[in-house]
């Protein structure tokens, strides 16, 4: 697998990273609704997820103990996940002109276990390069909060993912505190691909910013 997304496919591959309780979730309600809108049609996806066969290691990942996984071994398992998003759904969606809009992607690896986990980013980045070659997002947006105001917003969220599903917010401040500095770290070492965002705004005023990333960055202008 090589390329990304933009140069290989008609579609656009955008991501939304970021620590718990960023808002993830909203925003990438809200932009694809922008984009279905303007006559664009949009696919909404996830991570750990996104194709049959993620979701079941999906499980494995976001229940039971904080400890339940070596750091090597939770790297491996999201990689293994996303093969399976990658060929079953994000490819054959851009190859068919349709937008992507993923809740977290290889980002979240490094972050999660490159920093969270003190993996190191490089040894994250030789795994992306193995198993997903140059394939990147067109457009990754990092919606940065402070680690206390994600973390009580985590905690009193409503979501479809069910109960359960809170493993990594279980984990102690310092490792969000890593988590936090590596989505930052990640973007500073991306400029042309990653831009950062206040997530303690707004929802409506977080949007907009992100429709306006998306004209600058993408050339698609969205009301």
């Amino acid at each position: 697998m090589s390329g990304g997304a933009g140069p290989q496919s008609a579609g656009k591959f955008i991501t939304l990273e970021g620590g718990e309780g960023a808002g993830k979730s909203t925003q990438i309600r809200l932009l694809s609704n922008a984009l279905e809108r303007a006559g664009q049609e949009a696919v909404t996806t996830r991570e750990p997820g996104g194709a049959p066969g993620a979701e079941i290691i999906r499980s494995l990942l976001v229940e039971g103990a904080v400890d339940r996984w070596q750091p090597m071994t939770e790297a491996l398992l999201h990689f293994a996940a996303r093969v399976e998003h990658v060929q079953a759904t994000i490819m054959p969606a851009l190859a068919a002109g349709r937008w992507v809009i993923s809740d977290r992607f290889s980002d979240s690896t490094v972050a999660y276990q490159g920093y969270g986990h003190d993996l190191g980013q490089s040894d994250m980045a030789a795994l992306h390069k193995l198993v997903l070659g140059e394939f990147q997002p067109d457009l990754t947006v990092i919606l940065d909060i402070p680690v206390e105001d994600g973390l009580a917003r985590a905690g009193h969220r409503e979501t479809a993912e069910g109960e359960g599903e809170d493993r990594y917010e279980r984990m102690g401040n310092d490792f969000h505190s890593r988590l936090r500095d590596g989505f930052l770290d990640i973007a500073r070492r991306n400029p042309e691909r990653c831009a950062v965002l206040d997530a303690a705004g707004t929802p409506e005023k977080v949007h907009a910013e992100i429709l306006d990333l998306v004209e600058i960055r993408l050339g698609r202008v969205l009301t």
